[in-house]
């Protein structure tokens, strides 16, 4: 999975920590920043002393992370109080983060984007959203003649259980 830069100021993140409103991200680079920020939030909070902050794309598949009883806001709290420790007011950093079927998703709860390729990692994410249902949405889309890529016609994705 390729990298992408995430730039994320400290006051959304309190914004997103303290919100028990349903969280959309719109794009999938927005998913991806969200999901980073939890389990960024997740190291932090398991090594508060840490200097440096990375995800890499099989992160948090990892039984470590996976297996902790971090909510989203104490993740979030976390990553607030890291930031504050080492005088950030902003996280600019890259995530690799891939979500793939079966992925739990932490914070965000629908997703709007397009329709994407074939056998890309983005289609992935999609299925990861809404479970096998993605054949059907696709399907749908394939009838219908919508546009595809990046200037194609959007979707609001409602997260399901994995």
């Amino acid at each position: 999975m390729h990298a992408e830069w995430i730039d994320v100021d400290d006051a959304c993140i309190r914004s997103i920590a303290d919100s028990e409103n349903l969280v959309i991200a719109v794009g999938t680079t927005s998913l991806r920043t969200l999901e980073t920020l939890y389990w960024l939030g997740v190291k932090a909070w398991l090594q508060p002393e840490t200097e440096k902050l990375e995800l890499g794309q099989w992160d948090c598949y990892n039984n470590r992370l996976l297996n902790t009883e971090c909510t989203k806001s104490m993740a979030l709290n976390a990553l607030l109080n890291w930031m504050k420790r080492n005088q950030k007011e902003r996280l600019f950093t890259q995530t690799q983060l891939l979500i793939t079927p079966g992925y739990r998703f932490r914070i965000a709860g629908a997703l709007i984007t397009n329709f994407h390729q074939p056998n890309s990692t983005l289609l992935l994410l999609v299925a990861a959203v809404i479970g096998d249902k993605w054949k059907e949405v696709y399907q749908h889309a394939l009838d219908h003649e919508y546009r595809f890529l990046s200037f194609g016609d959007g979707s609001l994705l409602f997260m399901v259980e994995s």
